[in-house]
């Protein structure tokens, strides 16, 4: 892992996600080591020639970016990380985002933080000074032991749902993501009844396959999986109506309980 410190010259940045107006990534690149991840992207412009998931450039200088007097962000969503993990394992040591946190509070934007570590604990107190917070976790499995196969270095599912149960305690908005959902392994369902006592809002993306991460993800399917490739190439590259069927059970079903939710499908064909 090539670790860098680097100076940027912006931290707020426009938004292309739906639901947001603008971005903070703290860090370049992540060292969860997801190999679905679609953020692989980034090395078009980050100019690494490490491969993804290899290297990780610090913006130590995050918080001092953020304008100390504006009116621009109040109001405003800001999604924190949209293209790396505000949280993950070198947060420890820089706590760049308790910085970023403290320099926002006077700003006051309708904050959405989204992470796979249960380090986001450690910034309660700050949390509950936005009037409008939301903040949860990414969580597609269930299964410990695929978690490790697919998520390596990202924290434990059991960590990642206590961290949201610690986040609703404290008076502080919370979702879980289910994503990405991994035909085959996502237990949706079972992810809601496990954890919808404390969960506001419950987020669905499915597994999105881009010429950046097949490969990885055809790998890892051969080596542990190799009865369930062909199930993968058929739903991804062929006419298949897998995802609209799942969407219309998870509508059905987050209807029928009453659930806040959004569906974020991607239903375009697959590189080919």
């Amino acid at each position: 892992m090539k670790i860098k410190e680097i100076k940027a010259k912006s931290i707020i940045t426009k938004s292309g996600l739906p639901d947001s107006d603008f971005v903070i990534n703290p860090y370049v690149g992540c060292m969860h080591g997801c190999i679905y991840c679609y953020a692989r992207f980034m090395k078009r412009f980050t100019n690494h020639k490490e491969p993804w998931g290899k290297f990780l450039d610090i913006k130590i200088n995050a918080s001092d970016l953020i304008p100390e007097k504006t009116e621009k962000y109040k109001n405003k969503s800001i999604t924190i990380a949209s293209v790396t993990d505000a949280y993950q394992p070198m947060e420890r040591k820089y706590k760049l985002m308790r910085g970023i946190l403290t320099n926002l509070i006077p700003l006051q934007p309708d904050l959405c933080i989204m992470t796979k570590s249960d380090l986001i604990v450690r910034d309660i107190d700050l949390l509950k000074n936005f009037k409008k917070c939301m903040a949860g976790v990414s969580l597609a499995l269930l299964d410990e032991h695929i978690r490790k196969e697919v998520e390596p270095f990202a924290s434990p599912i059991d960590k990642r749902i206590n961290a949201v149960k610690e986040l609703q305690k404290a008076g502080i908005r919370t979702f879980i993501f289910v994503s990405p959902m991994l035909p085959e392994f996502t237990d949706w369902e079972g992810i809601i009844n496990k954890t919808k006592d404390f969960v506001n809002e419950f987020w669905f993306e499915n597994l999105n396959i881009r010429a950046t991460n097949w490969p990885h993800i055809k790998r890892w399917l051969e080596t542990k999986h190799p009865d369930l490739l062909e199930k993968y190439e058929r739903i991804y590259f062929t006419k298949s109506d897998y995802w609209n069927k799942i969407e219309q059970e998870i509508k059905s079903f987050c209807i029928s309980k009453k659930l806040n939710f959004s569906v974020y499908f991607h239903h375009q064909k697959s590189y080919s």
